[in-house]
């Protein structure tokens, strides 16, 4: 069964600046897990989780954070 994070469904929607910050993981190389990680882990450029700028309506400092990945 897929299941997925709370914080990825905003109303009955999915959170909408989540699908672009996923793909800029997934350019960068991540996996799904990866990816997914990334979002939940503590982030030292934004000071806190991706997950909690995103929710914040922190879209861009987020986009910012994940240009550095690219490997």
């Amino acid at each position: 069964m897929l299941k997925v994070p709370a914080e990825f469904v905003q109303g009955n929607e999915p959170l909408p600046p989540l699908r672009g910050t996923l793909l800029a993981l997934f350019d960068a190389g991540y996996s799904n897990e990866e990816a997914v990680a990334w979002v939940f882990e503590h982030n030292e450029e934004l000071g806190e989780r991706p997950i909690d700028s995103l929710l914040a309506g922190r879209k861009s400092a987020v986009r910012r954070a994940t240009q550095s990945l690219a490997f």
